[in-house]
């Protein structure tokens, strides 16, 4: 199926381009997607605001979705603002003419009622509508919290109000079984935390949760950096609620921005172009979830007060993102992520996995640490080249706290093989393979070369992959009938010096080293790639380092 097809908006016009139609057709592009559109109504609204709301007349409302519907073949469409009842008793109609003809294509309804602002935006007599009507025909409809509360209240007559995660899953299954369609609640304005989220989903074990992070299962030194800020950090979750499916929700770190001017919009939007593609409701709301919060974080700041989202961060040449309070390692995401498949392979290698079941071979792991021992010294040599390259104080200090933190490591190195038979003496006396005088000899020709730069790029895949090595073990064994076995297992001190706070200690160092790079340097697309292939070799020469070890025949 071809990703290029069209998809129809039905919302009203902003002339600040934030929201509405113009956001609409922002997020179509940007997802490969035709866009077509009918204005519902002109609003005089910008960043602070809504300073004015004038409707078109529901007839050529009508008049525009059978121009668009009669001509061109929609895949999906979404509805936002429409501005009365009048309006919305209009496109309900025919919308449900073309449900009749076997014509409609899936909707998503974004219930436009309440402002992320707080302003209201639909007039009272059209809810009964919304709900009557037009709900029904939808596959979806995106509610906010308070569009949420205002809708339910007019339903149920009652009161209604939403302060947590548990009232969020009330408010979507008495939504879907009143309105007879999928609910997606928005909580943006609800704050939780990890700890509240983990609670709710051991007290409500038919929960599926989607966590919504930057980074992926291959990045543990991200998530455990992330942490270590915020020891219980917020949270902000969106609950979808299918009729006769288990509730998922979407949980992401919230995010301190200002530029939120027509989230709901966007994602709506994003949402529609997922179903026009194929995709399963499920996986069209977590794209347009992901979307959305990648189109916050990369926002810059427009005009005074709300502004708008980064529509265009999927297609926009930028390889870098900048670092913010939700994304503090784009640069170190951005190496891995392009070398993700040699990454997984180093950090995932089958003698990390069987060094953590406790059955890598003895006479393997001996081997791998002697040649890991030889190495090291070419690496402290490294960093010893690089704090005489260092001009500030600051970048001395950096260089030089891991070059002791690899003092460190050699004297466990010492100590733990003295476990296993291993003395000082065989240490230095034994012969250095092959691979690892030529990743030595590498490592220490990028530092003769001059370039401060380059010697930071070969020197950080060995410190972050150790790092992720211990995390991704440690992690696994947390896990109920995990394949990572820690009791009784010979190398159970080796995968704890690496998850533990001394050697995580030293990938902080690393990974806000790298950042500062990033920003200091403002590398050129040229210097980049050429960083990028250092990082990626010394990724492969490190997943040699293991492939040696399996290989040993003895």
């Amino acid at each position: 199926m071809s990703n290029y097809c069209a998809v129809l908006s039905i919302a009203g016009s902003d002339p600040s381009g934030g929201a509405g139609i113009q956001a609409d057709l922002k997020t179509f592009a940007a997802h490969g997607c035709y866009g077509t559109c009918v204005i519902t109504s002109l609003t005089a609204q910008n960043t602070t605001g809504v300073q004015g709301v004038h409707g078109i007349p529901p007839s050529f409302v009508g008049q525009q979705i059978r121009s668009v519907l009669d001509d061109i073949n929609v895949k999906a469409m979404k509805t936002g603002m429409l501005f009365d009842g009048a309006t919305a008793s209009e496109v309900a109609s025919i919308l449900r003419a073309y449900q009749v003809q076997g014509k409609l294509p899936p909707i998503v309804c974004d219930p436009v009622c309440v402002s992320t602002s707080g302003h209201v935006l639909l007039q009272s007599d059209a809810l009964e509508v919304l709900a009557k009507d037009l709900f029904p025909l939808t596959a979806l409809i995106t509610p906010n919290k308070s569009e949420a509360e205002l809708l339910l209240s007019s339903i149920t007559r009652s009161s209604f109000k939403i302060s947590s995660l548990e009232d969020m899953l009330t408010a979507a299954e008495t939504l879907a079984s009143q309105c007879a369609t999928a609910v997606l609640i928005k909580g943006g304005h609800i704050i939780s935390s990890a700890g509240h989220l983990k609670d709710v989903t051991e007290k409500h074990l038919h929960l599926e949760v989607v966590s919504h992070n930057l980074y992926d299962e291959n990045m543990q030194i991200l998530h455990v950096a992330d942490t270590r800020r915020a020891k219980n950090p917020e949270v902000v979750v969106d609950l979808l609620y299918q009729p006769g499916h288990a509730p998922i929700v979407f949980a992401k770190p919230r995010i301190d921005s200002t530029s939120t001017h027509g989230t709901g919009c966007t994602l709506s939007a994003a949402i529609a172009c997922g179903i026009a593609q194929g995709f399963s409701l499920k996986d069209a709301v977590a794209e347009g979830i992901q979307y959305t919060y990648f189109g916050i974080i990369t926002a810059e700041p427009i005009g005074s007060g709300y502004g708008p989202l980064n529509h265009l961060h999927s297609i926009t040449p930028t390889v870098i993102s900048k670092r913010t309070p939700s994304n503090l390692y784009p640069f170190t995401y951005y190496l891995i992520e392009q070398t993700k498949s040699h990454w997984k392979e180093y950090v995932q290698h089958d003698f990390v996995k069987q060094l953590g079941q406790g059955t890598l071979a003895k006479e393997k792991f001996v081997h791998f640490i002697v040649q890991d021992y030889h190495y090291l010294k070419y690496y402290t040599r490294s960093y010893g080249l690089l704090v005489a390259k260092s001009s500030t104080f600051p970048a001395i200090q950096s260089a030089t706290k891991i070059i002791m933190d690899v003092l460190h490591e050699i004297q466990t190195h010492r100590t733990f093989c003295e476990t296993f038979g291993v003395t000082r003496e065989d240490l230095e006396t034994a012969p250095e393979a092959t691979q690892t005088t030529a990743y030595g000899a590498y490592i220490l020709n990028i530092g003769l070369q001059g370039d401060a730069p380059k010697l930071i790029m070969a020197l950080m895949a060995c410190l972050l992959g150790y790092g992720e090595v211990g995390l991704w073990l440690k992690k696994e064994a947390a896990l109920p009938n995990s394949w990572v076995v820690l009791d009784g297992n010979p190398y159970k001190q080796w995968i704890e010096d690496y998850s533990g706070e001394v050697y995580q200690s030293a990938v902080q160092t690393g990974l806000d080293t790298l950042e500062k790079l990033a920003i200091h340097e403002l590398p050129s697309s040229n210097k980049l790639k050429e960083w990028l292939e250092i990082w990626l070799r010394c990724t492969q020469l490190e997943r040699g380092f293991w492939d040696i070890a399996m290989d040993l025949r003895w």
